[in-house]
């Protein structure tokens, strides 16, 4: 029976809110609710890894689109979300990609060594249960919750993927991607179990739900935190629902909503840039300017080239591939289609990797994945010096906020994204991937100049779904005067009991991808809030 008053109430159901959930819960004392706007992950198509496109849209996906970028001709950029029980986790590519320990110096530098590099690592190696051979995955946890394995069934040309990065300096990466970083390629590390999706739910959620202590509310929106004044300023009682429910929280309110729905719920609560709540519409209960600011998120750019003979993923839609999954799960569709990834400096110099290149087995086209036999060479800027923000349309809790991310805004970023481009150029030219190569799809092709790539990247850029940073962490002395929202404890500056646990809290995008990092900020939070409660 659900309770009208939990210890903790946890809004958001994603990565690192059914990490809280499972954690916190794990205390028979302690009563938790989980809040999830979207529903159950039961659509079939979570499961399948190769059906992660098409999840894109669905009821599971909040469907987002930014504001039109200036620098992208104009165009508005689709941003899906997860909406449903494991959050972006039960629709993403299945990528368990941890970052640089360079990242975790900017971490520590802005809130203290409770963020630095053993921490995090050691948080994340909670998380990790490696399904692979030892030996590839020494890196790795052994015996956490989340599965981190391998593909499955590669495509054959993934592996001259490898091969003709091994030919131009970037060798193969061992032990796995979660050791301390650098430059080198490797397959992707997966969060798949016997072929199919691992997600946080799977993983943290699911084994804790039958708990007596444990509440978990899907279709259950939440429009806003309440706040009750007081002599030490305002405090978080509860969280209001769009159905006008109330479920306090006797402890703290956790928001673990993401990095574009955390901030809209501080904002909609009154928490935010008092001019701007103003504008909105919003009554001001605590001024915290940095409120949706420092959005940053990793940008790619797809350079689809036709292939001299069919992939082995260009039957995933037949009858053949879905027969040998249902029986054996072996075949295509236990691909995420990012099968392989590789980390190099546009500079070509030593030290911390700024681009990311993504292997895939399929031409991506304007229109999807294209029909005709294609691969495709992904460039993503990891360390994009643009930065956006995300503010309210108004004060209607229902509207969708707007995101702008502000893409290529920063004059460093388009130069890096070209320097990505020219070693794309390289790669095909090897003599591992010559043999494969039948000519461009589309507008892209080898050798355009500088000013033409730009032009390319303006029709052609997207997201590759990690946003962050638009609540991020700084020190509880600065009170966010230096731009931070919360401290690093996670509290919010300037309000009692309430935190924020997710992506959002990130202050500089990792050179990794962002659902390890959720997990990791999760692992933490439930530390940090159960010392608290001891304390």
């Amino acid at each position: 029976m659900e309770r009208s008053e939990y210890d903790y109430v946890i809004v958001g159901a994603g990565s690192a809110g059914c990490v809280l959930a499972a954690r916190l819960s794990a205390d028979p004392d302690v009563t938790v609710a989980l809040v999830e706007a979207g529903g159950p992950d039961d659509d079939p198509a979570v499961r399948v890894p190769f059906a992660a496109v098409e999840l894109f849209g669905s009821e599971s996906d909040w469907a987002f689109t930014t504001a039109p970028q200036p620098r992208l001709d104009g165009r508005a950029v689709d941003w899906p979300r997860g909406r449903t029980l494991g959050g972006s986790s039960a629709i993403n590519f299945q990528m368990w990609v941890p970052g640089h320990d360079a990242d975790y110096d900017d971490w520590a530098a802005a809130a203290g060594e409770g963020w630095s590099a053993p921490v995090v690592r050691a948080a994340m190696r909670r998380a990790e249960r490696w399904a692979g051979e030892p030996g590839e995955g020494a890196t790795y946890g052994t015996a956490g919750p989340l599965w981190i394995s391998p593909p499955r069934d590669p495509d054959a040309t993934t592996a001259d993927f490898l091969r003709a990065c091994a030919e131009l300096g970037l060798p193969p990466v061992r032990g796995g991607l979660a050791g301390p970083g650098g430059t080198g390629c490797a397959l992707t590390p997966l969060n798949q179990y016997g072929g199919e999706r691992w997600s946080a739910a799977d993983g943290y959620l699911r084994p804790a739900m039958d708990r007596p202590n444990l509440d978990v509310r899907t279709r259950t929106a939440v429009r806003r935190v309440v706040l009750e004044d007081g002599p030490g300023g305002p405090r978080a009682s509860a969280v209001e629902t769009a159905d006008g429910e109330r479920v306090a929280a006797r402890r703290e309110v956790v928001l673990s909503a993401g990095a574009v729905a955390s901030p809209q719920l501080l904002l909609l609560s009154g928490i935010g840039d008092p001019s701007g709540l103003r504008e909105a519409g919003v009554g001001v209960r605590s001024a915290l300017p940095g409120v949706g600011r420092n959005l940053q998120d990793h940008v790619i750019l797809d350079l689809p080239v036709r292939a001299t003979a069919p992939t082995g993923l260009a039957g995933a839609a037949g009858d053949a591939a879905r027969e040998l999954y249902e029986s054996s799960r072996r075949g295509p569709l236990t691909s995420n289609i990012a099968e392989a990834v590789a980390f190099l400096r546009s500079d070509g110099g030593p030290g911390a990797p700024d681009l990311e290149l993504i292997w895939t087995p399929v031409a991506f086209t304007e229109e999807g994945i294209g029909e005709e036999p294609g691969v495709t060479a992904g460039v993503v800027l990891l360390r994009p010096e643009s930065t956006g923000r995300v503010t309210l349309a108004g004060p209607d809790p229902s509207a969708p906020p707007v995101i702008d991310p502000g893409y290529l805004t920063a004059a460093a970023d388009l130069p890096r994204l070209v320097a990505g481009v020219r070693f794309v150029e390289r790669l095909l030219d090897t003599a591992a991937l010559r043999p494969l190569v039948a000519g461009p799809f589309g507008q892209w092709k080898p050798g355009l100049s500088d000013a033409d790539l730009g032009a390319y990247a303006g029709g052609g850029l997207q997201t590759l779904f990690h946003p962050v940073g638009t609540c991020r962490m700084g020190r509880a002395a600065s009170a966010g005067a230096d731009g931070s929202v919360v401290d690093e404890r996670l509290r919010v500056h300037g309000v009692r009991g309430l935190r924020v646990a997710d992506a959002s809290v990130i202050p500089r995008v990792p050179r990794g991808h962002t659902h390890a990092h959720a997990v990791a900020v999760g692992e933490r939070a439930a530390e940090l809030i159960t010392e608290d409660a001891r304390g």
